[in-house]
Parts: C-alpha cells; structure tokens; sequence
C-alpha cells in the first residue's frame, strides 16, 4: 500500500465534516485493501492487538457483518455487542454503556443507532475514534463512502466533477441519501433527489439538490441512478396511499430505464424491496452494481479502520 494522508477528522461521524482530500483519501486506500479480500489467506497483521468494538442498537446484517469481517481481516479483536444482548434492555443508557465501554480502553467504537446524534454524544464520553454506521435518519456515512467507491470503479470520467446522479424513494426517512449528497456535492457532482411528495423533506433543496417528482423525467441523462430503500418502519399511515401505487409510479423497471442512458450505472444501498423500488431484472440486469457494493463495503471499512487506527504501512503485506 502507498503512504497515505492522515484525516482531518478523529471520527466518522457523518460526510458533511470531510473535506473531498479526505474523502480521495479513503477511496484510495479501500482501494489498496480490495486486494487483500481476494487472497486464499484474507488476513494482514496491520491492527493486530487492536480492539474494536461493534455497538449495534438497531438490526443490521450487511453493516455489522461488513464491519466484522474488516476488522478481522485487519487481525484485529472484534467484539460485536447488540442492542437485545446489552445492558440496554435492562435500563442503562448510552452514556452509561459508552462509560463502561471507555473503561475497558477500546481502540474504536463503531455504533449503529435508532436515535440521530447518537454517535456524536459518544464521542463526548470516550477517547477513543468512533465510527457512525447509521443514526436514525441523521446519517450513515461508510454507506455513502463504498458506494462513492463503487460509482468510482465504473464511471467513464476521470473525476466525480460535473457527474449526474438521480437519488429515488423515501428522501424523507434515509440517512444514506444525506451522507451522499453531503459527500457528492463536496466532490461537485450534480444531484436530483425524487420521489412521491409525502416523502420529500421541504427543506431537501436547501442541500443544493434539485427537486423532482417525475421518475423519467429524472433518470433521464443522469450517469447514476441510487434506487433508495422504502422505510416502513420510520413511516407512519399517511406517507403512502400504498405500496403499489408507490411501485407503479417510482419503481424502477426495464420499461422506465429506456429513458435513461444506455451506460447507466444503477446501485441500491440495500435491503432490497423486490418489485417495489426495483424490478428484479432490472436488480441483476448488467447496470446493476448492487453486489459490487457489498463487496466495496468491506474494502471502506477496512480503510476507516486502519485510518483512525495509524496502521503501519509496513504491516500490509
């Protein structure tokens, strides 16, 4: 791996802090640890003796695991806490845990929480760097990183500048759609945001992002679509009528995707609604880049890790 540049940040909390150096910088190094996954042997001794601790109060499989594997990869200890197996269930508080967990000297907290600004209060209770991997609707900022990465391998321009992106779905309730458009206008590129009007924060075009309501109209010319998942779970009765008409009017099919450019490239953050966000064939169609996230996911979080954590460069091979 070559040298890198430090952060300007000590934590991860969300992409509206980094500067596009710190963002070139993390793409370059997850870049440097893709090579790593594809050995028979996918272990380097870089954070070896580290601890890091996953703090998952909400359910995840992709994150959680993605964060797991990184850290192991990296030979670090990884213990991984949730919120059904913490002292959370019998009353403690985050401030509490975040003491109890400062007490056993981590080297790196990484939290996933229902409530926005959970991983900022963290950072006031411990030493160590903290990684947000989702707060509420606040942000999710290692989402916006791999597929910042993903868009990267593929894209015909040398650089994100001027890059056209269409964000579909819940804008309303998704932490991943402002982690991007933080992190894509940093990098100068172009964002529409669309999506039923229910689900369309009034304040969305004060991010800089154009505002559309119309699906091919939006993806048309656009080198990116994200295709965002529908959050039912942080809705309530009265944002959509129902899920079908949503689907008739915002699902991306092959039939919409004719009014979009023939090298699109189309990436969903994940779980996916089959049939009501995308259609199946349009989800493993050759646009498709959704499993190259996955696999992204990884190499992002492995560079976080070995960032904030100052692994030596000699350690790598």
């Amino acid at each position: 791996m070559t040298e890198t540049m430090p952060l300007s940040v000590k934590h991860i909390l969300g992409t509206r802090d980094m500067s596009r150096e710190d963002i070139t910088t993390i793409l370059d190094a997850a870049d440097s640890f893709k090579e790593i996954s594809t050995r028979q042997i996918k272990k380097v001794p870089t954070l070896r003796g580290r601890t890091v601790i996953n703090l998952f109060f909400e359910p995840s499989t992709r994150t959680r695991t993605s964060f797991e594997i990184a850290g192991k990869r990296l030979s670090a200890d990884v213990i991984n806490i949730s919120g059904s197996t913490s002292s959370a269930v019998k009353g403690e508080n985050l401030i509490d845990s975040a003491r109890n967990l400062e007490a056993m000297n981590p080297d790196i907290l990484v939290i996933r929480h229902a409530s926005a600004g959970a991983a900022n209060l963290l950072t006031q209770f411990v030493d160590c760097p903290v990684i947000n991997a989702g707060d509420g609707s606040h942000e999710h900022p290692t989402q916006a990183l791999l597929d910042l990465l993903t868009i990267r391998e593929h894209m015909r321009k040398e650089s994100f500048e001027g890059l056209k992106v269409a964000i579909i779905g819940d804008i309303m309730h998704s932490r991943v759609v402002r982690s991007n458009i933080f992190a894509m206008k940093t990098l100068g590129m172009e964002v529409t945001v669309v999506g039923p009007p229910t689900l369309m924060p009034v304040e969305i075009s004060h991010l800089g992002v154009k505002v559309e309501y119309d699906l091919e109209k939006a993806i048309r010319d656009v080198d990116v679509i994200m295709v965002l998942r529908i959050q039912l779970e942080r809705q309530n009765q009265y944002n959509l009528a129902s899920l079908r008409e949503y689907s008739n009017l915002f699902c991306l099919t092959t039939e919409t995707l004719k009014n979009a450019r023939d090298d699109v490239l189309i990436i969903h953050p994940g779980p996916v609604n089959r049939g009501i966000e995308i259609a199946l064939d349009v989800m493993e169609g050759e646009h498709s880049l959704i499993l190259n996230q996955v696999t992204n996911g990884v190499a992002v979080r492995m560079a976080l890790l070995y960032l904030l954590l100052g692994g030596g460069h000699e350690d790598l091979n």
